[in-house]
Order: C-alpha cells, then structure tokens, then sequence
C-alpha cells in the first residue's frame, strides 16, 4: 500500500529545513547503498554533522506524530533520514532497499521519501514504485512525504533540469506483515467513520474491540 501524506511539515519548518540543508556539506551517494545498488546510484548525500543531526529529529518527530503515520506504520523504530540532493544527470536505478540497517540492525519494513523541492523545481526525478498493475511515477509537493513497502522495487528516474531534494528514511514497524498492517488501518480508518456518523456506539465498540485486540495478537513490541 502507498499513502501519501500532504504537507507533512508546515510552511514554517519546511522553510527552515530547507535553509539547513542548503548549509550541509555533501558526498557521494555510493557511501549508503548496498553493495548490489551502488551501481546504479548517482546522487550527493548530506555528511555528519551536528546540523544534520538536529534535522534528522526534526523530521523524524514531524514523521513519527503524524496520525496517519501511527494508524497505517505502527511505528517501532525508525531510522535516521538521509539527505539527499539530485543535481541534471543524477539518478537512482532499480533496487530494493536492504532488508536490515543500521546499528543495532532494524527491519525495513516501510520506506518513506519527504519531498524537500518544489515540483517546478526540477523536471525528472520522479520517484517511480513497481507495483502489480504498473508503475506509479511520484512528484509531490515540497514537505510532503509519501510512505511505501520497502519490499518494492523502485527507482528515481534521472534529473533533466534543476535540482531534487528529498529525505529518505525507513520505518521498523510493530506488526511485521504488510497484509496485517492493512487490516489495521483499514479497521481505523472504520472506527473514525462511525464514530464521526454516529459518536460511541455499540457497532463502533465492537469495531473498536477487533482493532485494538488484533493490534494485540500481532503486535510486536
């Protein structure tokens, strides 16, 4: 499943992520891809650094309290976001992002791209996910993030003109299976219906029973 989520940071502090990353020194983006994507990566990635740091959790906090987030993710953990820059001529080929990452290790289990530049920023570029009817091309406004299985194949189609920035980062989430995490969110999405349609009601507590004792039986903590 892919969701897409709107104006994840406000005008406020997009403007003031987008001012820091335009202070982070960059390298190569070879340095943070498996050893079977490195080949096909063509990128800058922001260094370490303390702003960097500091960018990291503020995207991070806007990620993981988002409602949506929560509802459809079930966060555990996740992962400190990359800073990526994508200058003409830049390009991510097809791959799979690693099972496994960091230190200690974290299960990858939802990949989430925050668009940093505007559309009309740069022409290209777009973030296309193979799914079983085709491909979706992805090109969203600048501080919305789009959440997607880190199971897909993707890949970043080549800059022609300007410049694409993005943070990427991955989610460790506390129900493993994907198909699960569906019903879930398919199950609170329907609690917040009724409960908007007819307020506390005995069809809502029963929906709101299956959700919270299925959350229980896969969760895992």
């Amino acid at each position: 499943m892919i969701i897409f989520i709107s104006e994840l940071l406000d005008i406020a502090t997009l403007s003031s992520v987008r001012d820091s990353v335009n202070k982070l020194s960059y390298g190569s983006g070879h340095l943070t891809a498996g050893w079977h994507a490195r080949d096909v990566k063509a990128n800058r990635q922001a260094e370490p650094s303390a702003l960097l740091r500091q960018l990291q959790r503020t995207i991070t906090s806007a990620i993981e309290g988002h409602e949506l987030v929560k509802s459809h993710a079930w966060p555990r953990r996740i992962s400190p976001p990359l800073i990526s820059r994508y200058g003409p001529g830049m390009y991510y080929g097809p791959h799979v992002d690693d099972a496994l990452m960091g230190n200690p290790l974290m299960r990858t289990d939802i990949s989430a791209t925050l668009f940093l530049s505007d559309p009309s920023d740069y022409e290209g570029g777009e973030l296309v996910i193979e799914t079983p009817s085709g491909e979706d091309a992805i090109k969203l406004n600048a501080g919305s993030l789009v959440l997607y299985p880190s199971t897909s194949l993707h890949h970043v189609a080549p800059v022609t003109k300007g410049e694409r920035l993005v943070a990427v980062t991955w989610i460790e989430s506390l129900v493993a299976d994907a198909a699960k995490r569906e019903i879930l969110f398919d199950l609170a999405r329907a609690k917040q219906a009724l409960y908007a349609e007819s307020g506390k009601s005995q069809t809502f507590d029963l929906v709101a029973k299956s959700h919270a004792n299925l959350l229980r039986l896969w969760a895992r903590p």
